[in-house]
């Protein structure tokens, strides 16, 4: 009896998301060996290698790339290399499923599942030998179909060269007012998902303060040094979630989810930070139990993440989680940003503008006089059915307030 490993997507992803597969690494009938890349599974988050759980052959992939998978799904299936060795009722290198693309339950015993025997074949349209994006784009623009080319790649894989060397079809048909259609990457279309979703399920409500930095720039100016030489960049995002756990123990609504039965309040503080990835998108690594760090401690793992997160480095577990998300938007000069869509299932998101030197009022022994502070703006959009606009006030309240006192 054939002993066949199956290659599943990981049950832990983040709260609600799907994965696209990606790109497959290796393709049927190729020798595999525990814990060599497989395969490469992309959100709206990360992208993440999956490894081979086991030593063998690759049999037969379920998912062709591009396509969408959800948690748990049979991604492939690899017949192990004690089967491919000896057993006679071991699929052969180059295996591939049977026409109905389904395990005859009548064939098939604890572990082993019925396949046929075959050579490599030129791939056909959704088959495991999908063409790549590229091929695919190629393929377009020549005019042809994938069915008019014979694959000489692994697996009946066409290749670039295999497009090129067969006669072009007819044109394609481009889009009358586009002179480039642009596709969308796989994340820049989840996030637009998650965007869309976020609006449907909640209705967003938006408040704005202004904050005066001095003391945080007086306190990052003496102490920045000190904080680099352990290890820990003195940001100006760190002092940010430090002033969020006083305004979330004020209005713990704000660090909760909502459900229909109730409101699930936060004993945590998990907060993610939105950052910027060049020609990627957004991701929100997540600082984990701001309540329980001080200063050092906020700006020692918020620069781990951050740093992680621009190295595409972040592992699926460093982007779940998060009860509550900050946006500094003013980084790439905005001065206020309305509503920011609210990250779900979070009830309430802060928004920072771009911090400038700006002429207030301040009164002085009954004196008015106009002095020079660093400011900017600060917003807390919030998901209307879990709090009111009075409490989202309080929150940017006593979250002015704490960056306004900063101890030195």
């Amino acid at each position: 009896m054939a002993a066949q490993v199956e290659v599943r997507a990981p049950a832990e992803q983040a709260e609600g998301t799907r994965s696209q597969l990606q790109r497959w690494l290796k393709a049927p009938g190729d020798a595999l060996r525990e814990h060599e890349p497989l395969l490469e599974l992309e959100t709206d988050k990360v992208t993440v290698e999956i490894a081979s759980p086991a030593s063998g052959t690759l049999l037969r992939i379920m998912i062709p790339e591009g396509t969408e998978v959800a948690p748990g799904d049979l991604l492939a299936t690899i017949a192990t290399a004690s089967a491919t060795a000896g057993d006679p009722g071991a699929t052969l290198p180059g295996a591939v499923a049977s026409a109905s693309g389904a395990t005859s339950p009548s064939s098939s015993r604890a572990g082993t599942a019925s396949y046929h025997a075959a050579a490599p074949r030129p791939a056909a349209s959704g088959s495991a030998a999908a063409p790549s994006p590229a091929v695919r784009r190629l393929l377009a623009e020549r005019g042809l179909q994938a069915a008019d080319v014979t694959g000489t790649g692994a697996g009946g894989r066409i290749t670039v060269d295999d497009v090129l060397g067969t006669p072009a079809g007819a044109a394609p048909r481009a889009p009358e007012a586009a002179a480039d259609l642009q596709p969308h990457s796989a994340m820049r279309r989840r996030i637009a998902a998650h965007m869309v979703e976020s609006l449907r399920t909640a209705p967003h409500v938006t408040t704005v303060f202004e904050a005066d930095m001095s003391a945080v720039l007086a306190h990052r100016a003496r102490h920045r040094a000190q904080f680099e030489a352990r290890g820990a960049p003195l940001t100006l995002t760190a002092y940010l979630l430090a002033a969020c756990v006083p305004a979330i123990r004020a209005v713990p609504e704000a660090n909760s989810r909502w459900h229909d039965q109730g409101l699930e309040l936060h004993d945590a503080v998990h907060i993610g930070v939105a950052t910027a990835i060049e020609d990627r998108g957004l991701v929100v690594p997540v600082v984990r139990d701001v309540q329980a760090l001080d200063l050092f401690g906020i700006a020692r793992d918020l620069g781990v993440v951050v740093a992680r997160a621009r190295a595409g480095e972040l592992a699926p577990a460093e982007v779940r989680g998060g009860t509550f998300t900050i946006s500094n938007h003013g980084v790439s000069g905005s001065l206020v940003a309305t509503p920011i869509i609210i990250n779900q299932p979070q009830s309430a998101i802060l928004g920072v503008g771009k911090l400038e030197k700006r002429a207030v009022v301040v009164s002085e022994d009954g004196v008015d006089r106009i002095v020079v502070r660093p400011r900017c703006f600060v917003t807390l959009t919030i998901d209307h059915r879990v709090m009111d606009g009075h409490r989202a006030n309080r929150f940017l309240e006593v979250l002015v307030r704490e960056l306004a006192s900063v101890a030195n």
